[in-house]
């Protein structure tokens, strides 16, 4: 159906998921074509540093807030083009239910294109039971998190849409779109994560 992953939108959507790992990356590209919202780093990692740039990913210098209104122009840009956009709005990997606040700048790019928000939800499991293992936290370095995922013996990404949130109408703006996106995401979410 319309607005869940597999099923590519007819019209501009930003995806707004949590973030667990580089892997997030991989698993959402493999349900639908997404152009991707990422710190500048990634763009060097290997595996995924070649795919984030083939697939137009808008690569922003977290230490800059300068560098911030172009990247919400150049998403605004492609979601009025028709492109679905993913982004990582906590802004960092979180392994805990909770997660990390949504940081609100890029949901400006849904309100000014006018297209809908959907939110995802990303799990790892493996053999059934929350999994922290392709977590990439911290220190960790990118090839030995690339060996311990490959290693992992029945690691599944679980990927749940939500019911797509309208960026237009009375009241809404990104406070308000980033609020509702974050409870979307993290109300069914597993407690342990372990």
């Amino acid at each position: 159906t319309p607005g869940t992953p597999g099923t590519p939108s007819t019209h501009g959507t930003l995806v707004v998921a949590n973030h667990i790992s580089w892997l997030d990356v991989v698993a959402l590209l493999a349900c639908e074509p997404v152009a991707l919202v990422a710190k500048r780093e990634v763009g060097r990692w290997p595996v995924v540093g070649p795919l984030a740039r083939r697939i137009d990913t808008c690569f922003i210098d977290r230490g800059s807030l300068r560098a911030l209104p172009q990247a919400v122009d150049r998403v605004r840009e492609f979601l009025a083009a028709g492109r679905t956009v993913a982004v990582f709005p906590q802004g960092t990997t979180w392994c805990t239910a909770a997660g990390g606040t949504f940081r609100r700048a890029l949901f400006q790019a849904a309100v000014d294109a006018r297209v809908p928000v959907r939110p995802v939800t990303l799990d790892y499991v493996q053999h059934g039971t929350p999994s922290t293992v392709a977590g990439f936290l911290g220190d960790d370095g990118f090839v030995p998190s690339l060996h311990r995922v490959a290693r992992a013996d029945g690691l599944t990404v679980r990927i749940r849409a939500h019911a797509p949130l309208a960026s237009t109408g009375p009241g809404v703006d990104r406070r308000v779109l980033a609020a509702a996106a974050q409870e979307s995401v993290f109300q069914n979410r597993p407690r342990r994560h372990g």
